[in-house]
């Protein structure tokens, strides 16, 4: 964790979605620095709140509980929903009916900002000997990521159509420390990932924005020039980590796709197998 706050910002109440999560545990104390309240959901058990929180366990699938969550909140950080592949079923209730009762109530409540955690799986079938930019179109690995192309668009209708911010964070592999090949491109470190969130909420103007959460890595799929205005700048890099990493994995397997394509085992997970 940074030893101290990126911002003297701070809000009066940020909403953290997903937050019994992996990433929502991680964010959770970190954002806590940021506002003066914290409002924490999952579908799962939440721990218990601590000072300056609340936890609401709820189902975001639930249209009337959304609108409930999202009053006095000044600016959401989106983690909720599903986040590997899966059946349609879940994915349709966490990830498509959930994010439209996330921005519904955003709308309904004043809500002006929120970060949308993304993923690389909407990019899962551009190719690694490729880079990707906030411009280049979607190419989804499965349900998983195809459900989080939809998350991106109905971000850009609530932008375009009732000025709600979002950005939205195509976040690769936020992990302790990147532990194959591909990961090399993709790292995310946790203190990177707090870095990103923040420059988000605190950005004086973000519209609709697409950002890669990766950190500073030697070798990348992603380009982030077109979100410079966003303001994150990341300091740590899967360098770190390389000669273990390569001396775990010295060859790939061309003939393999989830060597292949960005994605990497996404583009063979699920239920078209």
């Amino acid at each position: 964790m940074l030893d101290h706050p990126l911002t003297p910002i701070t809000f009066q109440r940020l909403l953290l979605t997903g937050a019994a999560g992996g990433l929502g545990r991680v964010l959770r104390p970190r954002l806590k620095r940021y506002c003066a309240s914290l409002r924490l959901t999952d579908i799962a058990p939440l721990d218990a709140a601590q000072v300056g929180e609340e936890c609401v366990q709820m189902d975001l699938a639930d249209a009337p509980a959304a609108q409930k969550l999202l009053q006095g909140v000044d600016a959401v950080v989106h983690l909720g929903g599903v986040s590997t592949e899966q059946t349609w079923e879940p994915i349709l209730a966490g990830n498509i009916v959930g994010v439209y009762n996330l921005y519904e109530a955003a709308r309904k409540n004043g809500v002006k900002r929120v970060i949308f955690a993304s993923s690389n799986h909407v990019m899962g079938f551009w190719r690694q000997d490729q880079v990707v930019d906030a411009d280049s179109a979607p190419r989804p690995d499965g349900l998983y990521g195809l459900s989080k192309a939809f998350g991106e668009d109905v971000a850009r209708l609530y932008w375009d159509r009732f000025g709600i911010e979002t950005l939205v964070v195509r976040i690769g592999s936020s992990f302790p420390e990147p532990t194959t090949r591909r990961m090399l491109a993709t790292w995310l470190s946790y203190d990177d990932l707090e870095r990103l969130v923040v420059s988000g909420l605190t950005a004086p103007v973000v519209g609709w924005s697409v950002i890669y959460g990766i950190s500073d890595n030697a070798t990348a799929f992603y380009d982030n020039t077109k979100a410079r205005h966003i303001g994150y700048r990341p300091r740590d890099s899967a360098d770190a980590f390389r000669p273990q990493v390569e001396a775990a994995q010295p060859t790939i397997d061309l003939s393999d796709p989830t060597q292949i394509y960005q994605g990497g085992a996404f583009v063979r997970a699920g239920h078209f197998e």
